[in-house]
């Protein structure tokens, strides 16, 4: 039976509305096909938040600002369980998605994370990751890989320490974050990518060391353009550096070749070394939209459905979890979010781009 679709609507209110007077008790079956959006893009990839707690204060994503002492964050009670989440993980599988990655926040600051991670390793035929600012991951990189994290990815912007601690903006030095990578890499969280968001008059003098320190290291370096997400990190045009401008700052040292991506909607370009010795990738959200290929649906760490890193809102699946919703009309429900999805932010960006409200990073993840 096919399910109904709703229109597109104005306001967070009535989407939350339409969307709840959308979910109805009909038995879905195995898809017969992807679950498609109005785009003909299929649901493949779930970004999981487990926590809107981070203990850096990076300025592009959780400045002091804004993020200061008397911020507030989630309580305990609003936060989705382990059990919810596993449970709406195991469904969007069911519709399609074969990638999940933990996100934050710092997810490594959940208390038992390792828990989840074991929960959700029983659901077969997904790839399971993980994205941390590696300031504990050498505690815990041995527990993760045996509670069945499968790989890893770690944010650092700088090889040097007085850079790295200036963008963390809590004095954290690089070198524990070098340990967790090395300790990633010994238990096995590989292949291991490291992600850099590069911002212009900040740390684009970081490119070339990166990738002298990881190059042949089997480490795949990713470096990403400075993003206009949320309202909190006074994102300019000016500071972005472009994709084109990195990957011609590193071809000048170490000469690259393009190759293929390795799957419909990654959105990294892939770049190899011509002497064979490892690949980079660069994300272009800005100069180079890849909106036409995005797999990816959001949970955020209280419960809500995400469409796109730039929305101004979401909807609430986590009323319905706790108000003792079937699987079926839970599944009816993440359909129809999925359905009605138009979005397309990164193509009509201009730098004169009105700044709807939109949600902040560290609330839905990278």
């Amino acid at each position: 039976m096919p399910l109904r679709t709703i229109p597109l609507l104005d306001t967070a209110e009535l989407a939350q509305r339409q969307f709840q007077q959308t979910v109805r008790n009909t038995r879905l079956g195995q898809p017969e096909a992807p679950v498609l959006d109005p785009r003909q893009r299929p649901l493949r990839d779930l970004r999981i938040s487990v926590t809107d707690r981070c203990n850096f204060r990076c300025t592009y994503c959780m400045p002091k600002n804004a993020f200061g002492r008397d911020h507030a964050f989630l309580s305990h009670e609003e936060v989705l369980r382990f059990e919810e989440i596993t449970r709406l993980a195991q469904l969007f599988v069911h519709l399609g998605v074969r990638k999940i990655r933990l996100t934050g926040g710092e997810p490594l600051l959940r208390k038992n994370i390792e828990r989840l991670i074991e929960m959700l390793a029983t659901i077969d035929g997904i790839d399971l990751t993980l994205t941390t600012n590696a300031s504990i991951l050498a505690k815990k990189a041995q527990s993760l890989r045996d509670a069945g994290l499968q790989r890893i990815t770690v944010s650092l912007d700088a090889m040097d320490d007085i850079t790295f601690r200036r963008i963390n903006d809590v004095n954290f030095p690089l070198d524990r974050v070098l340990e967790g990578i090395d300790a990633a890499a010994r238990v096995g969280l590989t292949p291991i990518k490291i992600n850099t968001v590069v911002k212009r008059g900040i740390n684009e003098n970081a490119i070339l060391p990166l990738i002298r320190r990881f190059k042949g290291s089997g480490h795949i370096l990713r470096f990403i353009e400075f993003m206009d997400v949320g309202a909190t990190n006074g994102w300019r045009m000016d500071d972005v550096v472009s994709a084109a401008e990195i990957v011609a700052a590193i071809d000048a040292e170490f000469p690259l070749e393009a190759i293929d991506p390795n799957y419909q909607g990654e959105v990294a370009e892939r770049w190899r070394f011509k002497d064979g010795s490892g690949e980079i990738g660069v994300i272009a959200s800005v100069t180079q939209a890849f909106c036409r290929d995005c797999t990816r649906m959001r949970l955020s760490t209280n419960g809500r459905l995400f469409t796109c890193l730039f929305a101004s809102h979401g909807y609430d699946i986590r009323a319905l979890l706790r108000n003792d919703a079937t699987n079926d009309e839970l599944l009816r429900a993440i359909t129809t979010v999925w359905q009605n999805r138009d979005d397309n932010y990164s193509e009509r960006r201009t730098a004169n781009t009105p700044r709807a409200e939109k949600i902040e990073m560290s609330y839905i993840g990278g």
